[in-house]
């Protein structure tokens, strides 16, 4: 063997040994993947998804009886454990333990995106000071998903997420409405009414069950939403995602 040929032999070799290395390491390290699923539509989980609910060992989730649902529509049968806002830090110090042992997990929501107005921004946070690697699998959301629809010139808007319930919700609709982008919030079918009271001025673009069977896009001031949300007790059922025009 010439010298260059050695050197070159050698170089490759060690890359080799290298990646090898790499993937071992790689395969060895625990790893949680943050999973879009359907906010409603279920043909909207990304094969991408799919493919990663089937590989992990287990799920963290919002509620377990959804997500039971999305795992018996596409026959997957995986251990859940629960993660929600009520959550201890005992649970996250469990699922951190998995991860650094070596497991690789999923963080689903109830629908759509996790960690936005979803308390898995918690869990991520606590992953990051351990260093453990998190991989986000995109897909739905009830946020991009009325912007898209939307029909405004621009590229700015301000997203808000659930007003606060008593204490602070007439100075968050204060700032909503002194706000010069547009904003994007979300309200349950409980305190629609309310909501549409404080924007009743302002236009709107208000999605209702978004990508479900009864999905209901409805445009108009506060005031003439609220009129027709009042006009059939059916238009009341959901959830309800709001943009408010500037």
């Amino acid at each position: 063997m010439h010298l260059l040929e050695f050197y070159i032999y050698n170089d490759f070799s060690a890359t080799a040994f290298y990646f090898n290395m790499k993937k071992e390491k790689d395969k060895n390290q625990g790893k949680l993947f943050v999973v879009a699923t359907p906010i409603g539509n279920l043909d909207d989980l990304s094969p991408r998804a799919l493919n990663v609910l089937a590989k992990v060992d287990f799920i963290a989730c919002e509620d377990t009886r959804v997500t039971k649902k999305i795992m018996f529509a596409f026959g997957l049968n995986k251990e859940l454990v629960s993660f929600h806002q009520h959550s201890q830090l005992q649970k996250i110090d469990q699922i951190t333990n998995r991860l650094k042992a070596g497991q690789k997990a999923a963080l689903l929501t109830d629908a759509g995106t996790p960690a936005i107005s979803d308390p898995g921004s918690q869990l991520i946070k606590e992953l990051l000071k351990e260093n453990i690697e998190i991989m986000p699998i995109p897909g739905p959301s009830a946020l991009t998903t009325l912007w898209s629809v939307a029909g405004i010139d621009g590229h700015y808007f301000l997203f808000l997420g659930f007003p606060p319930h008593k204490k602070g919700r007439e100075k968050f609709f204060q700032e909503v409405l002194a706000s010069k982008y547009p904003v994007i919030i979300y309200e349950s079918p409980h305190r629609i009414f309310k909501a549409l009271e404080s924007l009743s001025d302002r236009e709107l673009v208000v999605g209702r069950e978004l990508t479900k069977l009864h999905e209901t896009i409805y445009r108009g001031s506060g005031r003439e939403i609220k009129e027709i949300l009042e006009s059939d007790r059916n238009n009341q059922k959901g959830e309800f995602t709001i943009l408010v025009k500037i």
